[in-house]
């Protein structure tokens, strides 16, 4: 099982990916992505779909025609884990590639 995260280090790992809030009422950290239309949702969706799966550790999301809304936290530890921040910053990479011709920065 992987370790819960303290409150100061969830602080600090925000500070990588800081379009995504806390919700302290949830206890999940949560990102509302906006795309061109629905199939650019669904394509994001599917390639964040197959990185959950290989982690094995699987978001709470919807899809509303462009928009996908994403909830991370880590159920067995009961709050945030390192998962969560690493599938959020590589949630940030598959919405955000860098435009041809530049390398990845990751």
């Amino acid at each position: 099982m992987v370790e819960k995260l303290g409150d100061s280090t969830r602080t600090e790992a925000l500070r990588a990916v800081p379009d995504w809030t806390y919700d302290a009422g949830s206890g999940a950290i949560v990102r509302d992505f906006k795309f061109k239309d629905f199939s650019e949702a669904f394509g994001f969706m599917t390639r964040v779909a197959l990185l959950a799966q290989a982690a094995d550790h699987h978001p709470e999301w919807s899809n509303v025609y462009n928009r996908v809304v994403i909830d991370l936290t880590t159920h067995d530890a009961q709050g945030l884990t390192a998962l969560d921040f690493e599938l959020a910053a590589a949630a940030e990479r598959l919405a955000n590639p860098p435009p041809q011709g530049e390398p990845d920065k990751a």
